[in-house]
């Protein structure tokens, strides 16, 4: 009860001085704030950063096949016949540390329509594992199989863009696609996971809703391919567990330089090194920017500290009259210690709202992704609490000591 009490007294005495109050609070609510909104966005990115991932497939290692002009492919050809399917075959055959791989390949188009509609939407060949290697699952309808891949089946999988572009009135399972001279069946609609950006540390992403999947014989044999192109864009291999993605790639690289006689005519992304590339520049940033929130809240201490430095002088005949009736320093210390930490505790349930709509704020008007965090909004607000405790104690200390016969005395 003497605690409640003690709260009750300190609200009314802060309630005379509202302005005062409010200036002081200031400080607090906009530390706390920019730490929530800090947190809550690096939250955000990091777990952004993981769905992106994701679809890449973090224990997945992507060989790309180079473009280079007419003349210089020219010269290549005649020791590098480019990325194949052999290349994938050798490299699970001969390298333990591979589970599995998958193939694509990009299908030069000149036109893509439906009865109801036309797309630009990228048309490529992939084989059966691709979409598990890429993490990507079917919203209507059913994926590629092996058997359409060995049968040269006239069959299609939508991605969600494409399949909205080509049929926009109507569902898209069971209809027709016409790719450049065929006609392709509609078997599957690709889920959309609705990510907010398109590019993760320099790799595109998220393009497969804007693209059309067919068997990958399909693609090879019964579309015309540019001369001297390689037979696939792309291989995408899975590794076992344990086993440490940089020293895969550097494998692999090795076994399909010497496949392609020395050629350098590919290039390898490693998603885990990119995401490791990603968490340490998001590292930095929480570094940088909870160094910024920490100055604030340290001048946010200093205000607190300032102004029940003012109160002491303003109160010395109180704490006179009070120490005259029987108060000891203690109680003094006390009272006081009480002001400055319901000065923080309100200037931190403030700085809660604050950061909270600061963080909604930032993610609508910069396509940020915000997460929220729960340790986020605890620990800024403790360390809220904390400070205004630290910078009360000073003042707190120097009004317990004051001479009750000169503070009664005093103007």
């Amino acid at each position: 009860m003497k605690y409640v009490a003690m709260f009750y007294d300190t609200l009314a005495e802060l309630a005379q001085h509202k302005l005062r109050t409010l200036l002081t609070l200031l400080g607090m609510v906009f530390g706390v704030g920019a730490v929530i909104a800090m947190l809550n966005i690096g939250e955000g990115a990091e777990r952004e950063a993981m769905k992106m991932i994701e679809t890449m497939g973090l224990r997945n290692l992507i060989v790309d096949s180079k473009t280079f002009e007419e003349q210089e492919l020219k010269e290549q050809r005649k020791h590098s016949s480019g990325l194949t399917i052999r290349d994938g075959e050798i490299a699970l055959a001969s390298l333990p540390f591979i589970e599995a791989f998958s193939a694509q390949k990009v299908i030069e188009t000149y036109t893509i329509f439906s009865a109801d509609g036309q797309s630009k939407a990228e048309a490529v060949g992939v084989s059966p594992s691709y979409f598990d290697l890429s993490s990507l699952t079917v919203a209507q309808g059913r994926l590629l199989t092996k058997q359409d891949h060995i049968e040269y089946k006239q069959v299609v999988v939508l991605g969600n863009n494409a399949a909205k572009q080509l049929f926009p009135q109507s569902e898209a399972l069971g209809q027709h696609v016409k790719i450049n001279h065929l006609w392709f069946k509609v078997v599957g609609v690709i889920y959309n996971p609705m990510l907010k950006k398109s590019e993760f540390q320099g790799v595109k992403l998220g393009n497969e809703q804007d693209q059309l999947f067919i068997p990958l014989n399909t693609a090879i044999y019964k579309f015309k391919r540019k001369k001297l192109s390689s037979e696939l864009s792309s291989i995408k291999f899975k590794l076992v567990e344990d086993v440490e993605p940089t020293l895969a790639a550097a494998s692999i690289e090795h076994l399909l330089t010497r496949r392609h006689n020395d050629v350098d005519d590919f290039e390898m992304t490693v998603p885990a090194q990119l995401l490791a590339q990603q968490k340490q520049t998001q590292q930095i940033f929480n570094i940088v920017m909870s160094c910024v929130a920490g100055i604030s809240l340290l001048v946010g201490g200093i205000g607190i500290m300032n102004i029940m430095l003012a109160t002491v002088l303003e109160r010395t005949k109180e704490i006179g009259l009070l120490r005259a009736v029987g108060a000891t320093q203690k109680d003094i210390q006390m009272q006081f210690m009480a002001e400055s930490f319901t000065i923080s505790i309100l200037g931190g349930l403030i700085g809660v709202v604050f950061g909270i709509l600061l963080s909604e704020a930032i993610a609508l008007y910069s396509d940020w992704a915000v997460s929220w965090s729960l340790t986020a909004i605890i620990l800024s607000f403790s360390i809220c609490a904390l400070v205004g405790l630290t910078f009360g104690v000073y003042p707190a200390i120097k009004a317990s000591q004051l001479d009750p016969i000169e503070a009664l005395q005093s103007d």
